[in-house]
């Protein structure tokens, strides 16, 4: 007995002895902490053999002489040492295993400092000229009325000046971009002396919660640069916008020395109306339009909503501001009236002009016979609506639908719309869904015709990731469309994901976001409209 412990007890002190030649940040001698960390398997595994044959061997004792009170306590002893052993060995492995873990992040945070200094004089002139970029850069302060309150003001989005090529580039390349025009959106927060800017932001301060001030109503666009390339969408098939598209590009070119681009329909009926318009630029196929955003710097739409909706979805990205003038039956975006195109876009390019961001969602299909979740379509983004319906079936549709992976109905009905705020006033509207400022983040979670007198719209925030899955016990497929158009099956199986996307539509306003949306809903819904009652009726005594 004394001889194995003996054994056991040289044997921890052996170990415990290599541990304690590695420090706490794992910078001893390392090929004997690997050695430690490769044997500790091993270490528990001969100590576990030890002390099973320490009871093992206690076991043919005991019964043997169980009067003899000294074996007792002596066995007694025995296990006592065992444990402590199991003890020392357990935490000795964790403690080789915290400095090996420390050795790892020593090592890995000395190999980053080690880069950055190497990298350090090759970033020293970029970070400088950065520095007198943001030094320049100037801030707008706007008063109100006069009034002493003071804003903060903040920038949320700035494009960067797209410069010309390098002089060390191909002569004979075509990737030469024109000068991009830059700007900046700006808001004020009332009672604000500092230049934080807080948006809906939750305070603890002295164990009270409170909301601190929300962002002010309206955002301000103020260029930095001029704009020097417009781009123009108009409505087909229309005399009127014909007629005041050639207008409008001679006036634009001639006046403010602007550089026009159109779509080649629109090209095409310039030139038949005089070979003077061949300063107009266009595109010649698909490829090319995923080149217009760094090359455009303000859009203009002739017509109503659907020109807006056709403008925003040419850009699968990022999107210039839309000057939208109204030439249509609706105009729940379109607030310019094309009579005073000359004033409202000297108005515009001289800026600030005040816009309405206008939330998308993006979308995309995962096939039930996709191995993976991430083998998806393509992403379509959409303004308005995605629509999910029954098609030219008879049956019902019955659609499974999930919010961030919990799930939240079972839709048994026409189908389901899956709104943004934009297009709240549009196909949700006509199904029973709530009309919302088009600034309120969120998205509208609308049935059609749902075959239960309990099925309510909703509204979902902006942050949310919504799935609608047609079911494998599904008596027919669905059909989803995007914004009225890009019409696609959904078979038993296959899933809808939809989103928020990063890219608002941002519009110009003709006053401000509010006033602008409450004129729409009241000219063109006629929204609480009726006779005001007469004053000269019965009195209440």
């Amino acid at each position: 007995f004394y001889l194995l412990s003996s054994s056991i007890i040289e044997n921890s002190m052996s170990s415990n002895y290599k541990l304690n030649h590695t420090d706490s940040l794992g910078n001893g001698d390392a090929n004997s902490l690997r050695s430690n960390r490769e044997n500790i398997f091993s270490d528990l595994t001969s100590l576990a053999q030890s002390e099973k044959a320490v009871e093992e061997l206690l076991i043919q004792q005991t019964p043997m002489q169980a009067s003899d009170d000294h074996l007792i306590e002596f066995s007694e002893a025995l296990r006592t040492v065992a444990k402590a052993l199991r003890g020392s060995a357990e935490g000795k492995a964790l403690a080789q295993a915290e400095a090996a873990e420390w050795k790892r992040r020593y090592e890995l945070e000395r190999s980053k400092n080690l880069d950055l200094l190497r990298q350090a004089p090759l970033n020293e002139e970029a970070n400088s000229m950065e520095m007198d970029h943001i030094a320049k850069s100037p801030r707008l302060h706007v008063p109100e009325n006069g009034k002493s309150t003071r804003y903060a003001l903040e920038r949320i989005c700035a494009h960067e000046v797209l410069q010309d090529c390098e002089p060390n580039s191909p002569i004979g390349s075509n990737n030469k971009l024109k000068r991009k025009a830059s700007f900046k959106l700006s808001w004020g927060c009332k009672g604000q002396a500092n230049d934080q800017h807080k948006k809906d932001i939750v305070s603890f301060e002295s164990g009270n919660i409170t909301t601190a001030d929300r962002s002010s109503k309206q955002i301000s666009l103020t260029w930095e640069t001029s704009p020097q390339n417009v781009l123009i969408f108009t409505k087909p098939k229309s005399t009127s916008v014909q007629v005041l598209s050639v207008e409008m590009v001679r006036w634009l070119r001639e006046q403010k020395g602007l550089n026009v681009y159109v779509e080649p329909r629109v090209k095409a009926e310039l030139l038949s109306e005089s070979s003077s318009f061949d300063f107009v630029q266009t595109w010649e196929d698909d490829k090319e339009i995923s080149l217009l955003h760094p090359k455009i710097d303000l859009v203009i739409t002739l017509g109503g909503d659907g020109t807006v909706l056709w403008a925003a979805s040419m850009f699968k990205g990022p999107v210039p501001p839309i000057v939208p003038f109204s030439m249509g039956s609706l105009g729940f975006m379109t607030p310019f009236h094309s009579e005073q195109y000359r004033e409202c876009l000297e108005a515009v390019l001289k800026g600030p002009l005040s816009i309405t961001l206008r939330h998308r969602l993006q979308c995309h299909i995962i096939r039930d016979k996709a191995r993976h979740d991430y083998e998806t379509e393509e992403n379509m983004l959409v303004l308005n609506e995605v629509t999910i319906d029954r098609g030219i079936t008879s049956f019902l549709t019955n659609l499974e639908c999930y919010c961030d992976n919990s799930f939240v109905t079972c839709v048994q009905g026409d189908g389901l719309i899956l709104s943004t705020t934009s297009g709240s006033t549009a196909y949700s509207l006509a199904a029973g869904g709530s009309m919302v400022h088009p600034q309120v983040p969120g998205i509208l979670f609308t049935p059609i015709c749902p075959h239960s007198l309990s099925f309510r719209p909703l509204i979902l925030p902006d942050h949310v990731t919504v799935r609608v899955q047609v079911p494998f016990n599904s008596r027919s497929s669905a059909w989803v469309s995007f914004d009225g158009k890009g019409r696609k099956q959904l078979e038993a199986g296959d899933a809808l994901v939809c989103s928020m996307a990063p890219w608002p539509v941002s519009t110009a306003c003709q006053v401000e976001s509010t006033n602008d949306f409450l004129r729409s809903i009241h000219d063109g819904l006629h929204w609480n409209l009726r006779k005001t009652q007469s004053s000269d009726g019965p009195r209440e005594t």
